[in-house]
C-alpha cells in the first residue's frame, strides 16, 4: 500500500501541487514511525508523564490562584525548568501558564462583583496586588471594565446553576492583540 501510494506521488497526478508537495508527503510517508513529536497523537508514557505533571501545576493555579504565584513556583510542582515548562504548558492547554493563572484570578473576581463585592476588594481577593493591572487584564479577558460589569444586572447568571454560571460565564481571550489594535487605529 505504501509502496502504491509513493509511486502515484512519484509520478504525480493532473492538476498536482508540484513536486515539492509530494516530496514532503513521500518523506512524511517513509519516516520511522518511532520518532514521536508533541503535537502526534501517540501517546508515549513519558509524554503521559508529562501531561500528569503538567496537571499537578494547572491544579495548584486552580487551587492557590489568590497565592502570588510565579512561574518558577508553577514549574517546581511540574518538576520541569520554567522554560520547558512554559513550552509544555502552552503546547498543552494552548495559553501560557501566567495567562491560564490571571484567566482563572479573572474569573473568580467575576463571581465576587456579581455577588456584590467592590471592585478593590475583588482585585484583592483574588491575588493581584496591582488595580490598574488587574483592570487592564479584565478588561482584556471579559470586554468590560470590573466597575461596568458590576453595576450591569445578572439576573440571567443567578437564575442559572452554579455550574452552568461556572462555564457560561468564563473569559474568553480574544486573539486581538493591543498592538494589532493601535496600528489599526493609527493613521495610515
Amino acid at each position: 500500500m505504501a509502496d502504491e501510494v509513493a509511486h502515484v506521488l512519484d509520478v504525480g497526478v493532473a492538476g498536482d501541487h508540484g513536486p515539492r508537495f509530494y516530496a514532503g508527503i513521500h518523506r512524511r510517508l517513509r519516516a520511522p514511525a518511532t520518532r514521536e513529536r508533541w503535537y502526534r497523537p501517540g501517546m508515549t508514557p513519558q509524554r503521559l508523564q508529562e501531561l500528569v505533571f503538567l496537571r499537578r501545576a494547572r491544579d495548584l493555579m486552580d487551587r492557590d490562584y489568590a497565592l502570588p504565584l510565579d512561574v518558577v513556583t508553577m514549574a517546581q510542582h511540574a518538576a520541569m525548568s520554567p522554560a520547558h515548562f512554559s513550552r509544555r504548558f502552552k503546547d498543552a492547554y494552548g495559553e501560557t501558564p501566567y495567562g491560564y493563572l490571571m484567566t482563572r484570578r479573572v474569573e473568580r473576581a467575576m463571581a465576587l462583583l456579581r455577588a456584590g463585592a467592590s471592585v478593590t476588594e475583588a482585585c484583592m481577593t483574588v491575588g493581584c496586588t496591582s488595580l490598574g493591572s488587574f483592570s487592564s487584564r479584565f478588561s482584556e479577558l471579559v470586554g468590560e471594565t470590573p466597575s461596568a460589569y458590576r453595576a450591569r444586572t445578572h439576573a440571567a447568571e443567578e437564575a442559572m446553576p452554579a455550574c452552568l454560571v461556572r462555564v457560561l460565564t468564563r473569559p474568553r481571550r480574544e486573539k486581538a492583540s493591543r498592538i494589532r489594535e493601535a496600528r489599526g487605529s493609527a493613521p495610515s
